[in-house]
């Protein structure tokens, strides 16, 4: 198997159900941004964990840039607890915390001929004037990989870390089928 599957993101949500007045939350948030001309949320970011939360006043919360699921998770509760500052009464308890995407790079330890690649992978993009790296899709589980010469690969999609090495798997039995 390859190398080491490092996690480069991990995106995760919530949604509290209730409206939130994103201009008072600004106002009881440290290291938070709201600029509504640019962008539709507030953005709050946290030192511990360091990541950013995405808030919407629809109360859909949304974490960005988190190293593992269980950082993500840890982010949207910290972030819940701070916006019941403001007034908002919610249960903590139910909310339901989803992973959206985990993003990770694979270091396959060879070099790729993604010339080669592109004619003999099924769902495959590759345009090296427009990007350097080959687009291979699966659809079980449903990810994209980034594929680039140096044997570096970047996969994205995955809604767990099981989901990610079944993904892996199957891109290197998919290339050793090729012969790269």
């Amino acid at each position: 198997m390859a190398e080491q599957i490092k996690i480069e993101n991990v995106v995760a949500s919530t949604d509290i159900k209730k409206i939130i007045s994103l201009d008072k939350l600004l106002n009881v948030l440290e290291n938070s941004e709201y600029e509504p001309e640019q962008f539709p949320g507030l953005v709050y970011r946290l030192d511990e964990p360091r990541v950013a939360t995405l808030i919407f006043r629809s109360g859909k919360i949304i974490c960005v840039g988190a190293r593992s699921p269980a950082m993500a998770k840890l982010a949207l509760k910290k972030t819940v607890r701070n916006i019941k500052k403001i007034g908002i009464r919610f249960n903590e308890d139910t909310l339901k915390l989803k992973i959206e995407n985990i993003v990770v790079a694979v270091n396959l330890g060879r070099d790729l001929n993604l010339d080669h690649l592109a004619f003999k992978l099924e769902n495959s993009e590759y345009e090296p004037e427009q990007f350097p790296g080959l687009v291979y899709r699966i659809y079980d589980p449903k990810v994209a990989f980034l594929l680039f010469s140096s044997g570096r690969v970047v996969c994205a999609g995955a809604k767990s870390m099981d989901a990610v090495r079944q993904a892996v798997k199957k891109l290197e039995a998919q290339l050793k089928a090729v012969k790269s």
